[in-house]
């Protein structure tokens, strides 16, 4: 008799230690929209700063109030004049399909600085429904019901 088994079991979870010292290590390097939003709103300093490692003209389209403009590109000659070593960068870039906040995340770890990306970038902050600046001033838009659940203030993790 054969037995198939679904392309989900092909190959089989790991042992639960190590997959516990899997996601431990991802949450050392990733954060999320939800979390840093939450971290913002508190108020004070939040421990961290908030760098948008996308081009000039992606950051006048919108960018995360308080964050702090340095491309990825910019990352080598300017964090030094930027940036304090001693307190931890959280990067973002455009989305899920833009790879600058792990650039931007990448040189600075080579320069000795703490960092984390964050995940789903400027376009999950728009999507949550999360304020943000323009030229223009202060924005919002409604949250997309597929990222942000009506009357939920995070994802529900």
């Amino acid at each position: 008799m054969t037995t198939t088994v679904n392309p989900v079991l092909r190959v089989a979870p790991a042992a639960p230690a190590e997959a516990a010292a899997h996601f431990r290590a991802g949450l050392a390097f990733h954060t999320d929209v939800s979390d840093v939003a939450a971290a913002l709103a508190a108020g004070g300093d939040p421990g961290f700063v908030l760098v948008d490692s996308r081009s000039t003209e992606a950051w006048d389209q919108g960018h995360i109030p308080g964050a702090l403009h340095l491309p990825a590109a910019l990352v080598p000659e300017q964090a030094e004049r930027l940036l304090d070593r001693s307190v931890p960068v959280v990067t973002y870039c455009w989305g899920p399909g833009c790879n600058g906040a792990a650039r931007a995340a990448l040189a600075l770890a080579e320069l000795g600085y703490g960092v984390k990306e964050m995940l789903g970038g400027f376009e999950y902050w728009v999507r949550e429904g999360l304020a943000f600046e323009t030229w223009q001033g202060r924005e919002r838009r409604a949250p997309d019901p597929l990222t942000a659940p009506v009357d939920a203030g995070d994802c529900g993790c």
